[in-house]
């Protein structure tokens, strides 16, 4: 039961990663994308304020079910631990906090004002 957590927390956490990242994209999407947004904000920054900055819940999740499966190979972010077992190598943390945070911020950005416009279009329509 544990490796089949293991295994869905990659598929579902790098898909909400990239749902964050691509979301914002595609008119269908674009709502649910700023809502996983602004979730991921709150848990990076409310929530953050009392488990350390960059809290994630899928991260913490996944941490303990890993730990009960006897694998201690955790990294500081989710983020760091899938660059590592896709490439073998071990990313210095800054950089891929400021990679995360970057890309974050454009997203957010870009869901917000592609969010703003579909509405304004909407009710200049109606």
């Amino acid at each position: 039961m544990l490796a089949v957590l293991n295994i869905a927390f990659f598929v579902f956490h790098t898909a909400l990663i990239l749902f964050n990242v691509l979301g914002w994209i595609w008119r269908p999407t674009r709502r649910w994308n700023l809502a996983t947004l602004l979730v991921t904000l709150f848990s990076w920054t409310v929530m953050g304020y009392w488990y350390g900055a960059g809290y994630c819940v899928c991260t913490d999740l996944h941490w303990r079910v890993r730990r009960e499966m006897g694998i201690r190979d955790e990294a500081d972010s989710y983020l760091v631990l899938m660059v590592r077992l896709l490439t073998g190598w071990d990313p210095p943390v800054p950089l891929v906090n400021a990679v995360a945070g970057t890309v974050f911020l454009f997203s957010l950005v870009m869901s917000v004002g592609l969010n703003l416009r579909d509405r304004r279009k909407l009710h200049s329509v109606a």
